[in-house]
């Protein structure tokens, strides 16, 4: 999958998509150069990969996401008789 730049508008952080990248660094290299943030933090999940881009102040200034491929089923086992 992907890894989606969104820039925070007025009343979403997740605002605007800005361009998607195969790699994280092309993505944070991007960032930087149309977002003007000073902070990351990166938060792993079973679905997805968040970082956070937040300006000096704290303020989220926007976000980066990467969905991971897929869920994995659950093998069911036969029933014993």
């Amino acid at each position: 999958m992907s890894w989606k730049i969104y820039k925070s508008n007025d009343h979403y952080i997740q605002g605007d998509l800005l361009s998607t990248h195969s790699s994280e660094s092309a993505a944070l290299k991007n960032a930087k150069k149309n977002i003007n943030y000073s902070k990351t933090f990166k938060e792993e999940s079973k679905e997805e990969i968040v970082i956070w881009l937040d300006d000096a102040d704290g303020i989220p200034a926007g976000i980066i996401i990467k969905s991971i491929k897929g869920t994995k089923r659950l093998r069911q086992s036969k029933k014993e008789e």
